[in-house]
This record gives structure tokens, C-alpha cells and sequence, in this order.
């Protein structure tokens, strides 16, 4: 008889969700459903999920496939050793931790050649297990009948039944359970320099001799420590109580007081200290960073949500520096398409100071090409730059922008890059980023690895596939929750849509190109290999400028137009007329159109975007001046109270620029006046804020900063 575990049943059992919700959840994952999809679509059948939500529950499913494949993995080892019982069989089906099904497994596992192993070899399992009973006697007699073949001795015949016994102990579910609880209340942490090391591993000075407990041990310290001992500087290690843990375990083992129990006892210790305390201690090291690691990925994956949505500026002509001193600037001109339409160098800085000709070419160019703002590179050069073009006067309002260059380069030399702009070197496709982030972060951004972008925390340090996945699932968000124009959008950025892919987005521009500008969503399914299943999942974020039915350019999904016309027809007027009207829409009864297809959740989303069809969530961007007179580190003086800007967030604190180009720290506890336990609660990216600086060491580039003090009014 085979004993199944449910899918629903186990992921309702880590996460407290409701099975039916689960259930259609799954079903909707099995019909090729994204998780933007549901989210926005299908609220009906998940109870209103976010997709913070849907990912957890996706993750939890692959977790529950991963432990089926292991247990049938372990099933079959066990049963070619012809070992599996019904009862053990019954055990492993319904297990629901992977732990326990390793323990569950850990007597049958093939082993190396061990102690016990060799012991058992030499026939001396049966005296293991008299003594085990702890039954009174002379151990000398009992041992004696074991004295024979390769046992010289009786002590050599009572070492190899407490090498046996060691084992026992080590594979006992209830004893490695029982250290588990111990580790879990009371383990610490402890890292020290491995010696010979410290001028090598001066980084990890406050690591040197370090102590902390591992439940309270923050997810950059863990990060930190085990990165120090990855490139050999520290030792590492936990330790519990050895007495106490033994205490518990005599609970288990040891059953009565004689010669036998004494030998149980020796057993038993050993087994602790050199077999089930190296494997707990090993497990729980593991556990550490793996919590460790979804801290450092959940924080990397908000401060890249962020920063994707960004504010834009939107379709305005824009002029964008890369600035450099040798080199020059690099200075390019784009439509309000993002289209490069010109570039050129100037050298307003040293060593060729070619000041009164770099003014005159931008002032040109500005009135040439009817500029509107001026992006400017935060990198090397980037503050003398804004200075430089802050004492230029055009003929018209140009709006100046500082955007940051993280990523830029990478882009630049990308494979993108030379597909998109192959005549043009990385200095020029460099420029073109950094405008193009100006206009619209999230179309630009989407083009580099994430990973390159900055705004992470140890994030080479933590498990690559899992950090690749969260931030493939953000970027995807993101993408959906703006939407995009599908005529103008890169085949980049249509790859996150819903339910496109690469193939398909290259199909999508592909047929643009071939057949000019989409005019309805129903067009797209003329798209080669565009299926009902790829329109159903990328309609609704896909917008149509100008199309014939204005719900092309709104986030009503096609399925749903029935209902909107419906809803005009029952008003008198056309859709054309109730889309943005605010009186005609807030005289709609939603509840008056649920039917079997559509309930109300759906309904109420409906009538929003009818109010604000189109509408970008993202503000408009906003112009940002940093402290006059401060340019370089040497410039600042403990006690300045100067304007910067939020560039990073992480477990510690949080990073801000103040325009020298190295970014100063914002310690946790200098947030605000009161306790702090997440930053990210108390700020976002590119976030606007008055810091005092309280820290500056120039050859070290470090710089302490602190909001909560700037704040005070002492």
C-alpha cells in the first residue's frame, strides 16, 4: 500500500492558507498561468493573493516536489537492500521535513568504511546490542565469547560494540531531534582568525574573536562570517552546552547503573562529540545561511523593486553626459523615443580645461535639438560636471538631473548594447543608458543583470539560483504592474511580460517592424506562435496607443470587455464616453455584473482602471541639488547637515549619496529616534534626506551619517 501526501495539504500546513484557494492556485500553475496573471485576473480563485504571496506558494510547491523525488529516491535505496517495512514505507510517504526523512534514512545510507562498519564486520553487532539492554553482569564474561578470528582482546571486543553503539546513537531520530531543540535555543556562534591571517583578513578585524548568539545573529553578520572563513581567514563554529546536551541524552539512552550502562554512557558520548553533534552542528550551519541568504535576497530583491519602479521622467528630450576628466565627456542627444539622434565630446575639465568650447557645444545642442532635460552621470567627474552645466544659460527651461551610472558600463559592453547600437563604442551606448534611466528606469534597467545594478547586500556571497529566481520574479512584477506600450517597447522589456517569453517578444517586434504599429490587442494574435494560451497572459499588460476600443490602452483584460460595455450600455453612452469620466463611473453598482466568469473583486479593478485607464503607478521624477561647495570627501566636516540621497538599503543600515562619490552609511541605529528593526521599513530608494555627518576617515573612504540627528533640534 503506497501512503501519499497532498500538495495542498502540505502547503497549507507551512503557510495557514485556505485549501480551496491553494488548490485553484495549483490548477492555475498546471495551466501555464503566471504569477502577475493570477494576481491581477484570477483574484476570485486565490482569495485575493498578492504575488508576494503566489511566489511563496509556488516556492512551497517546488519544495513539496523536491521531497517526493527524495523520498522515492531513499524508497528505492531501502528497498534494494530488501529493508523497507510496511511501517517504515508509511513513515517516509507521509513525512513532511526533509530533515526527518534524512534521519529516516540515515541507518540505511551507504557508508564509507567506519568504525562501527568495521565492527560490525568482525561479528560484533550481537555484543552492541546486549549491552544496550543494560542487563546486570560481568561485561569481561560477556565480551569474552567475542575473542576470537580478528578480536585479540576483550577491551578490543568492548571498543568495537561502543563504536557500533556510537553509531546508534548518531542515527537515533529521537536523540538528533532532542540537539536539534538545543541548537535551536541555545547555540552561539563563534569565528576566529586563523592564525598567520590577521594582516591578510584586516577586513575581518571584528570578526577576529567573535562571539553571538546564532537565533539573534543578524543575516549580514552570518553573511560576513561565512565569507571570512570562504576565503580562509576565519575559523567558524557552534557550540551548545556539551554537558547538558549530554544530560538529555542519557534520558534516551541510558537506563539503568552498571557495567553495561557504563559502557552505553561512552558510547553515547562519543557518538555526541564525534558523529551527531558534527552532523547537527554542520545541518544547522547550513540553516543559518540559508535564512541567511533569503534575508539577504529578500532585501536585494525590495531595493531592485524600487529602483525598477523608479520615477520617470517620461517622452522628453534629453540630453545625457557620461563625465570623465582624461577622456572627456561623452555627450549624446535623444528623442523623446529614447532614439539616439547625435553625440559628440567635450572637455571642460582638466587636463584639456576646454571650458568656453564645451559650453558653447552644449548650448547648441540644447537649442539644436530642442532639449528639455539634462541627465548627468554620478560617476568620476560626474559632480564637477553639473557644475559645469548649472553656470551654462540656455534659451528655454532645461531641468537637470543626476542619475545613477550603476550598471551602465556592464550594459554598455553587453551583447544588447552591440545589438542595439553596433556602430557605436561603449562610451556613447554608456550615455545613451544613462538618459534613457532618466526617461524610463524600468525599460532601461531591465536590459542589465540585476546583479550589476548595486543595490544588493553580500549578494555574491548568497545561493546564486535562488537569489537569480527572486529577482526574475521582480523584474516580471514590475514590468506587469506598469504595463508597456507594446509599439514602442524594446523586445528586452517584452520578454518580462506576461506570458511572452524571448521568442515571442522577438516575434512581437518582429511583426511590428514587418507590418507597422499594432492597432488593437486582438492583432497580436496575428503574431507568429501567439497562442489563446500567450494572449490570455499578456493582453492585459500590453497597451495599445490610439487604438479603435480605448480598453486597448487600459489594464482591462479582453475577456472582460463584455462586461464594461455592458456597464456603458446600462449608462447610455458609448465606452468611449464612461472611460475617465468620474461621475459616470462612481454611478456603476459593480455588484449589479458579477456573474459565473467575473466576481466582484475583478469587478472593483475594473471600474479603477475605468476611472484612470492607463494610469503609470510610478510618480513623475523630481529634481535633486546636493550641497554646494562639496564635491570630494575631503570636503566634509563632522557636524554638516547636508542633503543626499537614498542609493541602498540593507540589513544594517542604509547607504546615501551626498555627491564625493563614495557613499556614506547610515547606521541602523541612526535611522530615528526610536528602535529600528528593518530600514527598509523606514526609507526606499532614491528617497530625499537631510543627514549630519558624524563620521568622515578619507583614506579608509568611509563616511557615518545620520538622519536621526539631522533631524534634532538640539
Amino acid at each position: 500500500m503506497e501512503y501519499h501526501i497532498d500538495p495542498v495539504d502540505f502547503i497549507v500546513g507551512k503557510t495557514g492558507g485556505e485549501n480551496r484557494a491553494v488548490r485553484n492556485l495549483l490548477d492555475l500553475f498546471a495551466e501555464g498561468a503566471t504569477i502577475p496573471f493570477i494576481a491581477r485576473y484570477r483574484k476570485e480563485k486565490t482569495g485575493n493573493m498578492d504575488e508576494v504571496r503566489i511566489g511563496e506558494i509556488k516556492t512551497l510547491y517546488t519544495q513539496f516536489q523536491e521531497l517526493e523525488k527524495r523520498k522515492n529516491a531513499v524508497l528505492d535505496t531501502i528497498r534494494e537492500q530488501e529493508k523497507l517495512t510496511p511501517g517504515l514505507e508509511k513513515q517516509i510517504r507521509e513525512c513532511q521535513d526533509i530533515r526527518i526523512l534524512e534521519d529516516l534514512y540515515l541507518p540505511f545510507k551507504p557508508k564509507k568504511q567506519t568504525r562501527a562498519a568495521k565492527a560490525k564486520a568482525k561479528g560484533l553487532e550481537p555484543l552492541a546490542a546486549l549491552l544496550m539492554r543494560q542487563e546486570n553482569g560481568d561485561i569481561a564474561v560477556k565480551a569474552a565469547r567475542f575473542v576470537k578470528g580478528e578480536i585479540q582482546d576483550t577491551e578490543e571486543a568492548l571498543q568495537g560494540a561502543r563504536d557500533i553503539m556510537a553509531e546508534w546513537v548518531n542515527e537515533s531520530e529521537a536523540a538528533r531531534n532532542r540537539v536539534r531543540r538545543l541548537l535551536e535555543r541555545e547555540a552561539v556562534i563563534t569565528a576566529k582568525v586563523v592564525k598567520g591571517k590577521e594582516q591578510e583578513g584586516e577586513k575581518y578585524t571584528d570578526y577576529f574573536n567573535f562571539q553571538e548568539s546564532l537565533k539573534r545573529c543578524p543575516s549580514h553578520r552570518i553573511l560576513a562570517i561565512r565569507r571570512g572563513e570562504a576565503e580562509g581567514i576565519l575559523k567558524v563554529s557552534l557550540s551548545i552546552d556539551e554537558e547538558n546536551a549530554l544530560k538529555n541524552l542519557e534520558r534516551i539512552f541510558i537506563k539503568g547503573d552498571n557495567e553495561s550502562a557504563r559502557q552505553v554512557w561512552l558510547a553515547m558520548k562519543d557518538g555526541y562529540k564525534r558523529l551527531l553533534f558534527p552532523s547537527i552542528e554542520a545541518e544547522y550551519m547550513t540553516l543559518s545561511k540559508q535564512k541567511a541568504d533569503s534575508e539577504a535576497i529578500r532585501v536585494f530583491a525590495e531595493n531592485l523593486r524600487q529602483l525598477l519602479l523608479a520615477s520617470p521622467l517620461g517622452n522628453k528630450r534629453v540630453l545625457a553626459i557620461d563625465p570623465g576628466f582624461r577622456t572627456g565627456c561623452k555627450v549624446v542627444c535623444l528623442d523623446e523615443t529614447g532614439k539616439l539622434v547625435h553625440n559628440e565630446n567635450i572637455y571642460p575639465h582638466p587636463p584639456r580645461n576646454e571650458y568656453k568650447q564645451a559650453a558653447a557645444k552644449v548650448t547648441n545642442m540644447v537649442a539644436t535639438y530642442d532639449i528639455q532635460a539634462i541627465a548627468i552621470g554620478n560617476g568620476t567627474a560626474g559632480r564637477e560636471t553639473e557644475k559645469f552645466i548649472q553656470t551654462l544659460r540656455f534659451d528655454r527651461k532645461v531641468q537637470v538631473f543626476v542619475v545613477s551610472e550603476s550598471g551602465a558600463s556592464v550594459y554598455s559592453a553587453s551583447k544588447i548594447a552591440r545589438e542595439e547600437f553596433p556602430e557605436y563604442d561603449v562610451t556613447v551606448r554608456g550615455a545613451v543608458s544613462i538618459g534613457r534611466r532618466l526617461m524610463d528606469p524600468l525599460a532601461e534597467l531591465v536590459k542589465i543583470d540585476p546583479k550589476s545594478i548595486g543595490v544588493g547586500q553580500y549578494q555574491h556571497d548568497v545561493d546564486q539560483g535562488g537569489l537569480k529566481e527572486a529577482l526574475d520574479r521582480v523584474v516580471e512584477s514590475c514590468v506587469n504592474k506598469v504595463g508597456v506600450n507594446v509599439n514602442t517597447a524594446s523586445k528586452y522589456l517584452l520578454t518580462y511580460i506576461s506570458g511572452l517569453g524571448p521568442a515571442l517578444a522577438e516575434n512581437v517586434v518582429a511583426y511590428i517592424q514587418e507590418n507597422g504599429a499594432l492597432k488593437s490587442r486582438e492583432e497580436l494574435k496575428k503574431v507568429k506562435r501567439m497562442g489563446a494560451k500567450a494572449f490570455e497572459q499578456s493582453a492585459g499588460f500590453l497597451r495599445i496607443e490610439g487604438a479603435g476600443n480605448p480598453l486597448d490602452n487600459s489594464a482591462v483584460h479582453p475577456e472582460s470587455y463584455y462586461i464594461v460595455e455592458k456597464m456603458a450600455r446600462d449608462l447610455g453612452v458609448g465606452v468611449h464616453e464612461l472611460i475617465g469620466n468620474e461621475t459616470l463611473c462612481g454611478r456603476i453598482e459593480p455588484q449589479r455584473y458579477v456573474d459565473e466568469k467575473t466576481g466582484l473583486l475583478t469587478l472593483k479593478d475594473i471600474v479603477a482602471e475605468l476611472r484612470k485607464p492607463g494610469r503609470d503607478p510610478r510618480t513623475m521624477a523630481k529634481v535633486f541639488s546636493f550641497a554646494e561647495g562639496i564635491s570630494k570627501i575631503e570636503d566634509l566636516q563632522v557636524g554638516m547637515v547636508i542633503p543626499g540621497i537614498v542609493t541602498n538599503i540593507t540589513g544594517f543600515g542604509a547607504f546615501v549619496d551626498v555627491g564625493v562619490k563614495q557613499d556614506g552609511l547610515v547606521h541602523i541605529s541612526e535611522i530615528a529616534d526610536r528602535y529600528v528593526t528593518d530600514p527598509a521599513a523606514e526609507l526606499v530608494l532614491n528617497q530625499q534626506v537631510m543627514v549630519k555627518v558624524v563620521q568622515v576617515e578619507p583614506g579608509r573612504k568611509r563616511i557615518g551619517l545620520s538622519i536621526r540627528q539631522a533631524q534634532s533640534k538640539d
